[in-house]
């Protein structure tokens, strides 16, 4: 049991309007602080996100999820978070927020290996 380490995990959600409550799981992101690894990996489910709101400005969420994913791979596409360990961009990405693409409630579990934990979880709640 030694090389399975603790890890978290919260959902990308995409909100396109906050007044009615209703999303579409689009993301998630995962962290193991044992393997410095940060990691997200999403996918926009679009016909499902039109049902909710005909007029959901795609681009936008498209662009959101996308900035997601370049924070968790640090470097120049972690903008200002390039410089922050991985367990501070995670923070900062699970903070609650008001905007179209919102973290859902962190969980954890136990995994051997965090970059195929976010696929299988990817799998699992979002596709």
């Amino acid at each position: 049991m030694s090389d399975r380490h603790v890890f978290e995990y919260a959902l990308l959600r995409v909100v396109p309007r906050v007044e009615r409550g209703e999303c579409v799981n689009a993301g998630v992101l995962v962290y193991c602080r044992a393997r410095s690894y940060v990691g997200a990996r999403t996918h926009l489910d679009e016909g499902r996100l039109l049902a909710l709101d005909p007029r959901v400005a795609l681009p936008g969420v498209r662009a959101a999820l996308r900035a997601v994913e370049g924070v968790c791979a640090g470097g120049d596409a972690a903008g200002q978070a390039a410089g922050d360990d991985p367990g501070r961009r995670f923070r900062w990405l699970i903070a609650p927020r008001s905007t179209i693409v919102q973290p859902g409630p962190v969980h954890t579990g136990l995994t051997t290996d965090p970059a195929a934990e976010t696929e299988r979880l990817l799998d699992l709640l979002v596709r």
